[in-house]
């Protein structure tokens, strides 16, 4: 009897490590995955654009085909890649998530660039040359996965080093929770705001009711404004995210000014709350928007060296 008691009591006690494990690495996931909130809006922001102009039975099955690659490449390739860097060259972490910064920064400042001076869609001009709907359809999941490929890195990346200290297998498990419910969330969003205007249709249809008639109607006119919001605060969101990438990074690696200056300007606008966080959000953005420009004409020279 004695023997199955303490049987027993290991078993509990088996139980509550692995339960406390289970909290801890939660934990680490929602603390992690809070600071890739630039990234992620990004992405929910850029794959609605994919789906543009096509057959309304088209846009779900393409963003759930977007979606399996991407819980494929953070789950199967960058997870494992993430963690080899962390246990074997972790130094090498800062350098890749300011290389990815960097990007963000890019994308940022070319976006604000070519609304300044406007020019063809990339996307539109390479449909030009695609008669076949089946290899529109495919050109399109390309082009998508491409880009949730490199904000995936991008977001693995940035929840690997906002992850603390521990084991192996605990930061794994941030790292999975965090890939899985982002990538669940992001095609959840995009899914809804591509049909969104659809179910306006269906709503304002004559047969509905007066109150649902003026919900579709209100959906209907309200998609462009919310696709606009969403572009700007996606744009805002690299910009801000990538530059404070590069100042934290730079710390990091021994060149203290750009973060001490930010925080110290930040600190006389406001000591805490959201107001020092505006500020300090701010002239990261400022930052970002920056180094963005600097690489626009650089990166432009390169693609015509290649081209």
């Amino acid at each position: 009897m004695s023997g199955l008691l303490a049987l027993l009591d290991d078993v509990a006690a088996i139980a509550k490590l692995a339960a406390t494990n289970l909290d801890d690495i939660t934990s680490m996931a929602a603390k992690a995955g809070s600071k890739t909130a630039g990234v992620v809006i990004d992405d929910a922001a850029v794959t609605p654009k994919y789906v543009h102009g096509l057959a309304p039975k088209r846009e779900l099955p393409i963003i759930w085909k977007i979606a399996k690659a991407s819980f494929f490449n953070k789950l199967i390739i960058l997870l494992p890649i993430a963690i080899l860097l962390d246990v074997y060259i972790p130094w090498l972490i800062t350098p890749l998530l300011m290389l990815g910064g960097l990007y963000l920064c890019f994308e940022g400042a070319e976006k604000i660039y070519h609304l300044l001076r406007p020019h063809e869609n990339e996307i539109v001009e390479a449909d030009l040359t695609v008669k076949d709907p089946a290899h529109l359809k495919e050109s399109r999941v390309r082009g998508a996965i491409k880009t949730d490929f490199i904000l995936s890195a991008e977001i693995m990346t940035i929840s690997l080093s906002a992850i603390p200290d521990g084991n192996i297998w605990q930061s794994a498990g941030a790292l999975a929770i965090i890939a899985i419910v982002i990538t669940a969330a992001v095609y959840g969003v995009v899914g809804l705001i591509v049909k969104m205007d659809d179910i306006g249709l269906t709503l304002s249809t004559e047969k509905r009711h007066g109150i649902l008639k003026a919900i579709g109607r209100t959906l209907v006119k309200a998609m462009p404004y919310v696709m606009l919001v969403l572009s700007v605060v996606g744009t805002a969101a690299m910009l801000w995210v990538g530059g404070s990438i590069l100042t934290h990074g730079a710390h990091e690696l021994g060149w203290h000014f750009p973060y001490d200056s930010i925080k110290h300007i930040a600190t006389l606008i406001a000591q805490t709350g959201a107001l020092n966080w505006l500020s300090t959000a701010f002239f990261d953005g400022i930052i970002g928007l920056s180094a963005g420009l600097l690489l626009i004409p650089i990166v432009t020279a390169v693609s015509r060296s290649y081209a």
